[in-house]
């Protein structure tokens, strides 16, 4: 009995029979069978086929009539051929139906699975006990956020004096101060000869002079700039 028969026939192990019908794992194993074996039928034609045509070349005009059984042949083989193919091309898409199918299955049974999993996951959770766990929390992160601003929050010493009025003050000393450093400054009297044509070099007393001005007024700039960032600093503490 071939392979074909016996899989028609007696094809269903007694453990399927038992269970009703083949496994999915079982169906795939007889279909990659029966292609293995029609596989084997092609290679065994297609040598055949290639055997019967030397036969016909080979009698050719000598002996018509081997020659035309031997194309005979070579056209059965040839038929024969072309159905395996046909049938190849059925049993592998069923192949890869049942493939799918079994994994379908699979990732439905998995999922099945987890949905079970998730179900009594939840069994021993209350609804209204988590909402009043939230609102604990919420509560509680409400005092926490509560208790760092005060913590953060800068006492308020030295409220009782105005700001805005230390600051104009501040501003008037700064003036007088920069007023002053003004006044002392001496600047060259204008010559009343004209200027010669070409540059003289200038006296060294009034060069002196006038460095020595631009040196006040550097340093009366930059103490009002550190005055600035000190009151600034202050203001910050305070507020």
């Amino acid at each position: 009995m071939s392979k074909i028969s016996k899989f028609f026939k007696g094809g269903g192990s007694a453990a399927s029979k038992g269970r009703g019908g083949p496994s999915a794992q079982e169906a795939l194993a007889r279909l990659r069978e029966t292609e293995e074996m029609l596989s084997k039928k092609q290679v065994f034609l297609e040598a055949r086929i290639e055997r019967e045509l030397a036969a016909a070349r080979q009698h050719g005009t000598k002996n018509r009539r081997a020659a035309l059984q031997a194309l005979k042949r070579k056209k059965r083989y040839e038929k024969q051929l072309s159905q395996i193919d046909g049938t190849l091309s059925t049993i592998e898409f069923q192949r890869e139906a049942l493939e799918n199918s079994h994994t379908n299955t699979e990732v439905l049974k998995n999922m099945g699975y987890a949905a079970q999993a998730m179900k009594k996951v939840h069994e021993n959770m209350d609804l209204n006990k988590i909402d009043d766990l939230m609102q604990d929390i919420t509560e509680q992160q409400d005092v926490a956020q509560e208790i760092s601003d005060a913590i953060s929050n800068r006492a308020a010493f030295g409220e009782e004096f105005d700001e805005d009025e230390l600051m104009a003050e501040l501003e008037e000393l700064e003036q007088e101060e920069l007023n002053k450093g003004m006044r002392d400054v001496r600047l060259p009297s204008v010559p009343s000869t004209s200027l010669p044509s070409r540059p003289v070099r200038q006296n060294s007393h009034v060069s002196h002079e006038l460095h020595s001005c631009i040196i006040r007024v550097q340093h009366a700039t930059q103490r009002r700039a550190e005055d600035e960032d000190e009151m600034k600093k202050l203001a910050a503490w305070a507020s």
